[in-house]
């Protein structure tokens, strides 16, 4: 009896985990980021334009960050492993001299980390890009949310990919970097960046 009572709450989480992805892109309201700046949004990625306390560089990290994701998302091997290389040199070369001591501590902790990540993805398959994307997706959040982005940003959700994977976009509209054809909207809006 005991077996039994345990086995339907296994099904139930089960069948939830099964169908999260179908059921993630409802237009469900996104939640705020609490400790960023308001910015407006920007309409045009490619013309990058900086407010007074933004450091250029934070925006190019971005803007090569969103070429590889999309390259992920189009299952472009080749172009991914460019792509990663080009991201590990901008991150090389990010000044993060107009920070606060902490700040350029945790800014210099989380550019190492996510260099390495992009390196692993410029001489990697797709599979293992994938697996190196997810962590440099982690360390590109944790960027912007001390240098903040001069675009509105989307922190999307894959809850089906490693336990759960979040990315950013500059769309609302989810496009998968982790499984790219195979569950292009998979997914969700986690939170709203601008």
């Amino acid at each position: 009896m005991i077996r039994q009572k345990l086995i339907i709450p296994i099904i139930a989480i089960a069948s939830v985990s099964v169908t999260a992805c179908k059921d993630g892109n409802k237009n469900e309201p996104a939640a705020p980021m609490s400790n960023e700046m308001h910015q407006e949004p920007m309409e045009d990625k490619d013309n990058v334009t900086m407010n007074d306390n933004q450091d250029a560089k934070a925006e190019v990290i971005l803007k090569d960050y969103f070429n590889l994701k999309d390259a992920l998302v189009s299952d472009d091997n080749v172009k991914a492993k460019k792509l990663g290389a080009t991201l590990a040199g901008t991150l090389g070369s990010f000044d993060a001299s107009s920070y606060s001591d902490s700040e350029q501590q945790e800014l210099k902790d989380i550019m190492e980390d996510a260099i390495e990540h992009a390196e692993h993805i410029s001489e990697s398959d797709i599979k293992h890009q994938r697996e190196h994307f997810k962590v440099l997706s982690k360390d590109v959040i944790d960027m912007v949310a001390i240098t903040g982005a001069e675009m509105k940003l989307y922190e999307q959700f894959c809850p089906m990919y490693d336990s759960g994977t979040a990315w950013l976009s500059t769309k609302e509209e989810v496009r998968n970097p982790y499984y790219g054809s195979k569950m292009l909207t998979c997914g969700k809006v986690q939170r709203e960046i601008n």
